[in-house]
């Protein structure tokens, strides 16, 4: 096993106050990179993650440009689904594509399972080469959340209302408590193989689950993460949950049985901590700040850090993925400017 020799997000993740804040970007590995670029010329995404050699430089291609204090394994959070018989393809300029929709109890009911070393060994792989062979800061692993995975699995593609997924939730509860199930026993296996392979953390992306109110999340989504989160505790690795637009659910999330929360931008840390909210936060600079002038960069990034040192703990994020058209120079400045300006906090 690879030794780590920057534990500090690591540390913060289990609500430690560290010397300086530690920094990490959600889609850090991939489209912004001119060298990631030049792989898709001639690879897929699909091909590039069932090789691990070429998945791992990736992945580790951030780490050693910017500096930052952890990997994220590159994927996709569609990769599991083809082992319970999902036909998903990723198309360019639209994202999944789900051909066989879940439409009826029949259709939850014909779902398989997963079997990670059977199934996905290419991810495995990918980690095992990462954490014993090549990284020296933490690899953190994911999974898309029940929501959100079932939110592609139902409307058959990206949506912006999620009428059809709402629609069968109300509509047939039973039928959506059993693909709930489905799903959460997907992740469960699925992220435990990743911690058995060696992740350090896990982050666990409900994307999409901002799309519901707070009376619909209790009823239909908080019990099936309370068991997601509940039954990985025993895996010992920090577990972060995060979501886009779910500022309404903050107080929800802080309930269950997860060591860190994922800011999106519409929510400040100050704003959280005196809402209640107790647990290492991670975040939460808007993407598109990252195109705006240095000075406006730097501006909030202070802000946010000084936020973030008032109380233990804070990751540095962004409120959501890196986009293409961040420039990879800004990435690398703004991880030194975290790591410079939180020392003397």
């Amino acid at each position: 096993m690879n030794k780590i020799e920057n534990d500090t997000i690591l540390r913060a993740f289990q609500g430690e106050k560290t010397e300086h804040t530690p920094v990490w970007f959600m889609r850090q590995a991939g489209r912004s990179q001119p060298e990631y670029r030049k792989l898709k010329e001639k690879y897929s995404l699909f091909e590039i993650t069932h090789e691990p050699e070429l998945c791992a430089y990736v992945t580790r291609l951030p780490v050693e440009q910017y500096g930052v204090d952890a990997a994220i394994l590159y994927k996709d959070i569609m990769s599991p689904l083809p082992a319970l018989g999902v036909d998903v393809e990723i198309k360019k300029g639209i994202g999944p594509v789900i051909h066989n929709p879940i439409r009826s109890k029949t259709d939850v009911e014909n779902l398989g399972t997963i079997d990670p070393e059977s199934d996905v060994p290419y991810v495995l792989d990918t980690i095992r080469l990462l954490t014993q062979e090549q990284l020296t800061v933490p690899l953190i692993g994911f999974s898309g959340a029940p929501f959100t995975l079932a939110s592609y699995m139902v409307e058959g593609g990206p949506s912006k209302n999620y009428n059809k997924t709402k629609s069968l939730m109300y509509s047939e509860p039973m039928t959506w408590f059993a693909l709930m199930d489905k799903l959460a026993d997907m992740v469960i296996t699925y992220v435990r193989a990743q911690v058995k392979a060696g992740a350090k953390a896990i982050q666990i992306f409900d994307s999409w689950v901002g799309a519901l109110n707070v009376e619909d999340y209790r009823t239909y989504i908080k019990p099936v993460m309370e068991r997601i989160f509940s039954e990985l505790r025993s895996e010992g690795v920090p577990l972060i949950l995060f979501g886009v637009g779910a500022r309404h659910l903050a107080l929800e999330w802080n309930d269950l049985p997860v060591d860190v929360m994922g800011l999106d931008w519409r929510m400040s840390i100050t704003e959280a901590r005196n809402n209640g909210i107790t647990k290492p936060l991670q975040g939460n600079l808007d993407p598109s700040l990252l195109l705006a002038d240095w000075d406006v960069i730097e501006e909030r990034t202070k802000r946010i850090i000084d936020e973030g040192r008032e109380h233990p703990a804070h990751i540095f994020n962004l409120g959501h993925g890196v986009t293409p058209d961040i420039k990879p120079e800004t990435l690398k400045r703004l991880t030194n400017l975290v790591h410079e300006y939180s020392k003397s906090k």
